[in-house]
């Protein structure tokens, strides 16, 4: 059963991380921060490993633009659990498929592993990511071809509405594509629970 967390912003929404999934003390979890590297965010590794740490899980840090595929497909079909974390979408999904971890990662959540995606790492799983083009550049990801997601969700993200600095660019996506498209608006506080084909916002 598919089993999917998606969030704006881990460290305003870890406590839904527990809720939908209490039993994490000793788990590891891949931790994939390839989208901050075209962001250039500094800290979010520490900071998130800390959050991820305080849930009780033991984390493995995997940056797919420069692991082997042998480091790439033992951590993600090993490893506990998935979370992806955010930054650029678009040069997210451009190492997820130059990779093969693409893949790998749709193989594990319809096996049932349970997959976190914060921000990029939500919109990834959308059928086609092109609308983020409001929020991120898509300049970070010159060898990106098209912009099919992986297609694990049948609608689209909209992360960080209300946000300071990301909040105007998601309302322009509300706008331009609010009745062409089926969007799911998170604060940075909220949560997508996606269990089997049951949906939730938390």
């Amino acid at each position: 059963m598919k089993k999917m967390l998606l969030v704006s912003m881990l460290q305003h929404s870890a406590d839904l991380v527990k809720k939908a999934e209490p039993d994490l003390a000793g788990k590891v979890v891949t931790y994939i921060p390839t989208a901050s590297i075209a962001e250039e965010i500094e800290g979010i590794v520490e900071e998130e490993t800390k959050i991820l740490n305080g849930l009780g899980l033991e984390v493995d840090v995997l940056e797919i633009s420069a692991a082997s595929c042998q480091k790439i497909k033992e951590s993600l079909t090993k490893d506990d659990l998935i979370f992806v974390s955010g930054g650029n979408t678009f040069f997210l999904l451009q190492e997820l498929r130059e990779t093969g971890a693409d893949q790998i990662l749709t193989d594990q959540i319809n096996n049932g592993k349970l997959y976190i995606g914060e921000s990029a790492g939500a919109v990834v799983m959308c059928p086609d990511i092109g609308y983020c083009a409001e929020i991120d550049s898509v300049e970070k990801a010159p060898d990106l071809k098209d912009y099919a997601g992986l297609n694990l969700v049948d609608f689209y993200l909209v992360p960080h509405i209300d946000n300071e600095g990301m909040g105007p660019g998601a309302k322009r996506i509300t706008e331009k594509y609010g009745d062409k498209m089926e969007l799911k608006v998170l604060r940075d506080d909220q949560a997508v629970w996606i269990e089997g084909s049951d949906i939730t916002i938390l």
